[in-house]
């Protein structure tokens, strides 16, 4: 069972009221992937995903993460894994988890991988070269030779900037509709600082580090008005994580 009990609460005549819990099934379904499924075709769907501790930290300050996150929270991330055409990270989760980006833990086809990486700092050893059964590419704005097993997508950019939608449009224009960026936190961040974010499964452990490196980091505000607020549906997983699925296109009211 991935999702335990789905909660909603809604304001009635001053009084907080909380749905019957949800069945894994109508869960799973209805209320977090079928956006994700009824994505138009016309245009590129984005997704976003993090896990993190109550306080907002994605490692220790030594760089330790695994892991933040519970198996239920990791058997969601292989779901959207295996829901997208292609997963992204940045260089910088490469260099310091290795990850494959397949799909182990469910059953369900493998999206393309895809690395940004505009300095060519890939090795060639990194398991997502290695592993797997779909092709790997890079993501820079420089002509070079790639590593076995990876192919380059080139697409604009100064320096090491390149920017959100032109990255998502270049997947695009190869047919990769569904893009699930799965980090780390500054890609993450950038791509939602950018506009560029359908929606965003922020997965909180209940774990405080109280130090340590941060999730989300966006632009300075100086007012609240300005801040994201997102519709969010909340959805408590076994083990104890919580996933809020925030729909970045629709603000809440009031």
């Amino acid at each position: 069972m991935v999702y335990g009990i789905a909660q909603h609460a809604t304001q009635r005549s001053g009084h907080i009221s909380r749905s019957e819990p949800m069945t894994p099934e109508k869960v799973d379904f209805a209320a977090v992937f079928q956006p994700i499924m009824n994505a138009p075709a016309d245009r590129p769907f984005v997704l976003a995903q993090l896990g993190q501790s109550l306080d907002g930290r994605i490692a220790t300050a030594s760089g330790e993460s695994r892991w933040i996150n519970g198996p239920s929270a990791l058997d969601h991330l292989h779901r959207l894994r295996a829901s997208v055409d292609a997963v992204v990270v940045g260089i910088g989760t490469v260099l310091a988890d290795d990850p494959r980006l397949t799909v182990r833990r469910v059953a369900g086809a493998e999206p393309v991988r895809v690395i940004i990486d505009p300095r060519g700092r890939l090795p060639s050893s990194a398991r997502c070269l290695t592993t797997g059964n779909q092709p790997c590419l890079i993501v820079t704005n420089r002509e070079r030779d790639p590593p076995e097993g990876a192919e380059l997508m080139l697409v604009k950019g100064e320096g090491e900037r390149l920017a959100p939608s032109d990255i998502v449009g270049a997947l695009f224009a190869r047919g990769l509709k569904r893009i699930l960026v799965e980090g780390g936190a500054s890609t993450v961040s950038d791509f939602i600082g950018a506009g560029a974010v359908d929606r965003l499964h922020l997965l909180v452990a209940p774990m405080i580090l109280g130090s340590g490196v941060p999730g989300l980091t966006l632009s300075p505000i100086g007012n609240l008005d300005q801040a994201l607020r997102p519709e969010t549906r909340v959805h408590i997983l076994d083990g104890g994580d919580v996933l809020f699925d925030c729909d970045l296109r629709h603000e809440r009211r009031g």
